[in-house]
């Protein structure tokens, strides 16, 4: 990727994805790779990683926004199933239950394989998001790749205390996509070269 003015021209972008620990025991990183592949992203840096709890931790932002944006998913799966959040959660505050969520997802990613992909392509962010597929996995699409390959149950996930199993992670935004690669990545791990395609989609 050249100069920041030529990159904001073309619309290039650079992203990060997780891969999650379900989907590498689930032996599909290849598969979910392959989707972003021919969508004609380009991987750029690529590591397997066990990251440390405190590690995991840092990758989340931890503002009070994004926790309590985290804690009205919660609270609307909730609400869709008709089930008593106080009973379960023991609050029904978003900024509590966000926190709750936060932990459960350091909690799984921590200690277990990752793998960490930089991708780098025209509105590289939008498209990734598009390509897996809403977060809960039974409103994602078919098509996504949490939408044809995630089974797990948000729900199930709350009551039982735990992250739900969705198999990607991926940046939200154009801020988070830069902390979130320079918080997993050095910048000599990032590979600049051109696909053999690239006449082809451009």
């Amino acid at each position: 990727m050249h100069a920041a003015n030529l990159t904001d021209k073309l619309g290039r972008e650079r992203t990060l994805v997780l891969i999650k620990p379900d989907g590498i025991v689930r032996g599909i990183v290849g598969k979910i790779l392959a989707r972003f592949e021919r969508a004609g992203l380009k991987i750029v840096a690529m590591k397997l990683a066990c990251p440390t709890r405190e590690f995991a931790a840092g990758h989340y932002s931890g503002s009070r926004d994004w926790l309590e944006g985290m804690g009205k998913k919660t609270l609307d799966s909730f609400s869709q199933f008709g089930l008593d959040v106080n009973e379960i959660m023991g609050t029904d505050e978003p900024l509590e239950i966000g926190k709750m969520v936060q932990d459960w997802l350091v909690d799984y990613l921590a200690d277990q394989p990752i793998v960490s992909v930089v991708l780098e392509g025209v509105h590289a962010i939008s498209s990734v998001r598009r390509l897996i597929g809403f977060t809960i996995p039974c409103r994602a699409e078919p098509g996504t790749i949490r939408g044809d390959w995630a089974i797990d149950s948000n729900t199930i996930a709350n009551i039982e205390k735990r992250a739900t199993k969705n198999l990607v992670h991926a940046s939200g935004d154009e801020g988070e996509a830069r902390h979130e690669i320079e918080y997993w990545f050095k910048e000599n791990e990032i590979i600049e070269y051109e696909r053999c395609d690239r006449p082809a989609l451009f």
